[in-house]
């Protein structure tokens, strides 16, 4: 009887074992799994002063775009840095692209909540063309199943199909590859 329960808990285990490292749900060559932001919205610069909107995965269409769906955690800010540097430096006509950050505020360290939307509007004003989200209950995350305290990237043509995809840190050959996907994707 042992045995027995021992081989289905086994053969359970063994089933469940490709979900347990299941990645995300983002495909090259799709859109991006739909995903309605509410609250807090996209900010928007109305003279000094950031309101919000909702946001939703159907605004991705007309511009090349990179997609950066980030922790609420400076740790993986930083995990991208590299790549943002790079897209600042390829200085990519702003009619034609635009980087969109989607912050997951709930994947925040207890307590910086506060912080990470401030931080968040701080970003907007100094960088106002690009899109930044503040996902307060991590919808996107939730939806696209990305790991905590983390961040995945996603290059989108003007029609919003996924170009390229990774969780993660890049390397610099795919820092070099995002930037040239964006480039031929203009």
């Amino acid at each position: 009887d042992n045995i027995m329960k021992l081989k289905l808990l086994s053969t359970l285990i063994l089933a469940a074992a490709p979900m347990m490292g299941m990645a995300h749900t983002i495909e090259i060559g799709k859109g991006l799994p739909t995903v309605n932001v509410a609250s807090h919205g996209e900010l928007m610069l109305q003279g000094d002063k950031i309101e919000y909107a909702e946001w939703s995965t159907a605004k991705l269409t007309g511009k090349v775009r990179v997609i950066q769906a980030i922790a609420g955690r400076s740790s993986s800010n930083k995990m991208n840095a590299p790549l943002m540097t790079a897209i600042t430096a390829a200085d990519f006509s702003k009619n034609a692209y635009q980087t969109t950050t989607i912050i997951n505020q709930d994947d925040a360290m207890w307590g910086t909540g506060s912080f990470v939307k401030s931080s968040a509007e701080d970003s907007k004003k100094e960088f106002s063309w690009s899109s930044i989200v503040l996902d307060k209950d991590g919808t996107a995350a939730g939806a696209w199943e990305l790991k905590e305290e983390s961040s995945a990237m996603a290059v989108l043509d003007k029609e919003g199909t996924v170009l390229f995809v990774k969780e993660g840190s890049l390397t610099e050959d795919e820092i070099a590859k995002v930037i040239e996907l964006v480039k031929t994707s203009l």
